[in-house]
């Protein structure tokens, strides 16, 4: 049994030609989250409010799960940005609209 959601975000992947995927990707989807003020990264399932899947060039919202949440914790914030990953290449950024884990509320 997985855990609830950590946070709420609005996320925008890049398209294909911005350096994106090629591919769309399912709910549930984990790439890497990165935030600017730390150079650790975490893995963040993404599960899609309202749809299944997501094409390069779309916006989404979606329920974040992290792994990091002891690193995180009273870092995060309702207008936070952030990027996604697949290792060093970005494929997208997002911003959290709703803390819903109130031990990584800044």
């Amino acid at each position: 049994m997985s855990r609830s959601a950590d946070f709420i975000a609005e996320l925008e992947y890049l398209t294909t030609e911005e350096g994106g995927r090629v591919t769309p990707v399912h709910s549930g989807y984990r790439p890497q989250l990165k935030f600017a003020f730390a150079e650790m990264q975490t893995s963040g399932r993404q599960i899609f409010v309202g749809r299944d899947l997501v094409y390069p060039g779309e916006k989404v919202l979606a329920e974040i799960t992290i792994i990091a949440v002891p690193f995180f914790a009273g870092k995060l914030y309702s207008g936070l940005q952030f990027e996604f990953r697949e290792g060093a290449r970005i494929i997208g950024s997002g911003i959290i609209t709703d803390i819903l884990n109130k031990d990584l509320e800044r």
